[in-house]
């Protein structure tokens, strides 16, 4: 849709000292971040990653091909500086916390660490719903609160749980209507055999919630509480007009929840890049929507958003820095 926001912004990219359109997606993107923030000159600000944490009783089943304590052992690795994350985030100067949303674990109070345990873990959504609706809802106020309590214009979003390929799968599948099997894949590394019975748990599971149809009872039925809390962080981030760089599968899925709650979410969006979780880019797909990178990722964590987060700088950096034709005393095209 043409505002005079967009006009403005598309002609200050147009006078730069180039070719229209020279600068292929990145003129896109910094028009994107421009409508975003609301700003002729989009600055991008404490940039903040957040990775929210949250085991699954689905679990249990051998969706994963690792086990449930890898959850809690990961975020030690996050805290302790050694993950993909971590390195990621101190490379690009990006503040990281880490939010303990339903950790089957207790770490106590730790530096960069956020306490938001609804409960340690989901229970098994074969079995009955992975939350109450009141967990639900304060998974999602969690969420909201880590966006109030940090500075910056910028969340970059990332999650940790094993097992919630599984959930998020699930969550495709409903929302969008696709089988099973087109939105499940090997999540952390499961062979052939494993993904069949993987899809085969998963199809039981949307069986037994087959009332749970809309977008809130699906989540609280099937999701997870570090899911519930990245829809509850978009959300927030949103109202605030701040850019949110989404990660790989699982992310998008709780991006996925959050715009069949409020449309207006998708455009504050930019999707950093498309996952080889074999669901991602039908996702991305059905949400119309285009990742700017694509380099066979699938770890989760974050790492994905943080390495496209240099894009979204220089995208800023061009449309705020780079002469136009007029100041560089440069002819233009005849």
């Amino acid at each position: 849709m043409t505002t005079p926001l967009r006009e403005a912004l598309m002609a200050r990219m147009d006078a730069k000292t180039k070719p229209l359109g020279a600068l292929g997606r990145l003129e896109d993107l910094a028009i994107q971040l421009g409508l975003i923030l609301g700003t002729e000159h989009p600055r991008l600000h404490e940039p903040q990653m957040v990775v929210f944490a949250g085991d699954h009783g689905l679990a249990s089943h051998g969706v994963s091909a690792y086990p449930s304590d890898v959850t809690w052992q990961m975020v030690e690795n996050f805290l302790a500086g050694g993950a993909a994350v971590s390195v990621l985030a101190r490379l690009h100067g990006l503040a990281l916390t880490i939010v303990d949303c339903g950790v089957a674990h207790e770490f106590g109070p730790r530096p960069g660490l956020i306490d938001h345990k609804v409960a340690p873990g989901t229970a098994d959504s074969r079995t009955g719903p992975a939350m109450t609706e009141d967990q639900c809802a304060a998974a999602i106020a969690a969420g909201a609160d880590v966006v109030r309590s940090l500075p910056g214009n910028v969340l970059l979003l990332g999650e940790m749980g094993i097992g919630n390929t599984s959930a998020a799968a699930l969550l495709m599948a409903r929302l969008t209507g696709r089988d099973i099997a087109s939105c499940t894949g090997s999540g952390t590394g499961l062979d052939a055999t494993g993904i069949a019975r993987k899809t085969a748990i998963l199809q039981d599971v949307l069986d037994r919630h087959a009332d749970a149809q809309a977008p809130m009872e699906a989540l609280a039925a099937m999701g997870g509480f570090e899911i519930a809390a990245m829809v509850g962080a978009v959300r927030e981030a949103a109202r605030q007009r701040r850019v949110v760089v989404v990660d790989g599968f699982i992310a998008t899925a709780a991006v996925r929840v959050a715009v069949a709650l409020d449309p207006a979410v998708k455009d504050t969006c930019v999707y950093a890049h498309a996952s080889g979780e074999r669901g991602h880019a039908v996702l991305l797909a059905e949400m119309e929507v285009r990742p700017l990178l694509d380099l066979g990722m699938r770890l989760g964590e974050g790492s994905g958003a943080a390495v496209a987060w240099p894009l979204l700088l220089a995208a800023t950096c061009l449309l705020d820095e780079m002469a136009t034709f007029a100041s560089a005393g440069v002819s233009e095209r005849t």
